[in-house]
């Protein structure tokens, strides 16, 4: 039976996991940053990549010794080569490399905006190509046309913030501490949407990109106006937030053609309101929905090692070389075309 071991190193979770050819976690281990960076309300990319280079070896021995195997038990190595933070990712390259040159096993440079769209079928055996994937995480916001391994069209992406980013920095403002996303997820729970008049950027521009830091800076400027309560804050930009994603992805899939299935992955896809809100999305398209459980949204090795599984299973598949680079920005769909007032993120 295939069995590949997975790296990711992309941000502030240090992970290593192994996962075989039907769709088992093996063995799987993953180290948060988050005491690290707490005081400072957000990734430190230079401690990140320090805190990666203390804890992979060892994470990653003591998964092998978890499943009980060694290097020459293994089809593959397969480890995020980008796009993210880059001292983080080059920690967590070179160690695959090394470990493949060792081993004598082959390296896949995967990239993790591709583990993330094929993390749901990894949770969901029956999930075939094509679908529709929203891709919400702290670093992307992107709606894409998932054809196959591969095989991706975008059809939209963010001209500024990610929403796993706004959501980050709704809970410094609001002081809530770090990680910001279910920080804000729980204090909303305790107040009321519709209390605080915030903007839906780009709602009625007939295209389906987004854009969240005009939200950001209205949540600032209401939380400065000492008018409203926090929970409310939280819960109106939640409310907000959701409004526009909705908004933009009902303009996306009626460009998007014969998609059945919508998918939500990254890290935001964790968020139960933001689930329910994408459930009558598809349920209003005629259209089953699926997510990866919570463990398999945020960043993790086991979507890592899955992607390699599906790379393998490739009739063209090649290793990729030792000398391959770790990439900072890596699109999946190389030839969308630039978005205007996007500058690097489109």
């Amino acid at each position: 039976m295939t069995l590949v071991l997975g790296i990711e190193s992309s941000c502030d979770e240090t992970a290593a996991a192994l996962v075989d050819g039907e769709r088992h976690i093996v063995a799987q281990r993953i180290a948060s940053q988050d005491e690290e960076h707490a005081p400072f309300g957000g990734v430190v990319p230079e401690i990140a990549a320090r805190a990666h280079a203390e804890r992979l070896a060892p994470m990653i021995e003591a998964v092998l010794a978890d499943a009980g195997v060694s290097l020459g038990d293994l089809d593959a190595i397969a480890a995020t080569a980008g796009p993210g933070l880059i001292g983080g990712v080059m920690v967590g390259l070179v160690s695959a490399k090394a470990l493949a040159m060792a081993g004598d096993v082959p390296l896949i440079a995967v990239n993790h905006l591709e583990g993330h769209a094929l993390s749901p079928r990894l949770a969901d055996g029956g999930l075939g190509f094509p679908y529709a994937l929203l891709l919400v995480s702290g670093g992307h916001c992107q709606i894409l046309r998932v054809d196959g391994v591969g095989q991706y069209r975008r059809l939209a992406t963010t001209i500024d913030d990610a929403l796993g980013e706004a959501f980050d920095k709704t809970a410094k403002i609001l002081g809530l501490g770090f990680p910001g996303g279910p920080a804000v997820e729980r204090i909303a729970k305790e107040g009321e949407a519709g209390a605080v008049p915030l903007p839906r950027p780009m709602i009625g521009s007939g295209e389906p990109h987004f854009s969240f830091a005009g939200l950001k800076s209205a949540v600032l400027r209401a939380h400065e106006s000492g008018k409203y309560e926090t929970a409310d804050i939280a819960a109106s930009f939640q409310q907000a937030a959701i409004d526009c994603v909705v908004d933009r992805l009902r303009i996306a899939l009626e460009r998007m053609g014969d998609c059945e299935t919508l998918v939500v992955a990254g890290g935001v896809a964790a968020n139960a309101s933001v689930r329910a809100a994408l459930e009558d999305v598809a349920a209003r398209h005629d259209m089953r929905f699926t997510a990866p459980p919570p463990k398999l949204c945020t960043d993790n090795a086991a979507m890592i090692a899955w992607a390699g599984i599906e790379r393998l299973g490739l009739e063209n598949f090649a290793p990729d070389p030792l000398d391959i680079s770790a990439q900072p920005r890596w699109p999946l769909d190389p030839e969308a075309e630039p978005v205007r007032g996007a500058g690097v993120k489109a």
